[in-house]
């Protein structure tokens, strides 16, 4: 069964919580997670980019000179797209990106992610913060405390905490997030990933049913 550190928010180690196999201990489907993260990416973009075609752009009207004894090539219209100026011929218009994948495939993602940081040693437990106000400096003092401030953190809790909340927004390289709506991308982006108890709960009820 695998195990993770528990610490307190002083950074002193207190012992070791046993971890879900079934959540912490499984088999990585890295096709899975590639799929995951490619659909997270994809349902991100706006997809409201657009060019003008020939028929779009201002100008037309007129023949831009007569058809013969010029030496040029004959040309109908200022705005073809062989002209400065002139419609795009086949250029993008506003499309809907997203895409969907079956949800067992979205389950094997987030499970492969929560074991590989499991097995490179990137996870930790810290008891649960009291607040009672915004402090942004006491999470700052906890993640050097931790010695995870040399890179991304995400940290995962449970229920509402606006002391907490407050606190985490301003710290640079932090994300604070509920442990039932975490996703792969945001694992995966994750050089550290930081629990509470009743975050690393909430992990293994919604993930290991």
């Amino acid at each position: 069964m695998a195990t993770a550190k528990v610490y307190t928010p002083t950074g002193q180690q207190t012992g070791e919580q046993n971890l879900s196999d079934k959540v912490f201990g499984t088999d990585p489907k890295l096709a899975s997670v590639h799929q995951s993260i490619k659909r997270y990416l994809n349902n991100q973009r706006q997809g409201t980019h657009s060019t003008l075609t020939r028929a779009e752009v201002s100008g037309g009207g007129i023949k831009p000179f007569r058809q013969k004894g010029t030496g040029r090539a004959r040309a109908g219209s200022n705005t073809s797209p062989r002209w400065p100026g002139g419609g795009q011929a086949i250029g993008p218009k506003p499309r809907d990106y997203e895409t969907k994948i079956p949800r067992k495939v979205k389950r094997q993602a987030i499970l492969a992610a929560l074991t590989l940081k499991v097995r490179e040693d990137k996870l930790r437990v810290v008891d649960a913060l009291n607040l009672d106000k915004p402090q942004t400096k006491t999470i700052v003092k906890m993640l050097a405390d931790l010695k995870i401030n040399d890179g991304k953190v995400l940290f995962l809790y449970t229920g509402i905490d606006r002391n907490l909340e407050l606190s985490c927004r301003n710290v640079p390289k932090l994300t604070y997030k509920r442990a039932a709506l975490v996703t792969a991308y945001d694992v995966i982006g994750a050089d550290y990933l930081l629990l509470t108890p009743n975050g690393l709960k909430e992990c293994e009820e919604v993930f290991g049913k």
